[in-house]
């Protein structure tokens, strides 16, 4: 079951978070499995971060190496709040960038064939 995670970050600024997934990155963490969504917004002092997850499970495992991390910037994670996510709803945006872009690939096409 998805999870959707949010976390009030205690000492998250922009540029802990910066060194935060510039450490991730290192770890070959930067777009861990399971997770399919994540965000960070609040103050540029006071950040938190909301992720939706495939599991409490693959949350967890990307906890192991995400903590020691925010513990070494000196932030604190606190208690995450977890809950079940009930429906993700995503616009059908990439869907009809392709088919306009099969469009305008056969009209270009067409148009070559003609000056032929």
């Amino acid at each position: 079951m998805a999870v959707g995670i949010y976390v009030a970050l205690s000492g998250m600024s922009t540029e802990k978070y910066n060194e935060c997934t510039k450490r991730l990155k290192q770890a070959g963490a930067a777009h861990p499995s399971g997770r399919s969504y994540h965000a960070s917004f609040g103050p540029p002092d006071k950040l938190a971060v909301f992720d939706v997850w495939s599991s409490q499970a693959a949350f967890d495992k990307f906890g192991k190496t995400l903590i020691p991390i925010l513990q070494e910037l000196g932030v604190e994670a606190g208690q995450p709040s977890v809950m079940e996510i009930h429906k993700v709803v995503r616009p059908p945006v990439a869907r009809k960038t392709k088919k306009k872009k099969r469009a305008a690939a056969k009209k270009v096409k067409r148009g070559r064939a003609k000056k032929r």
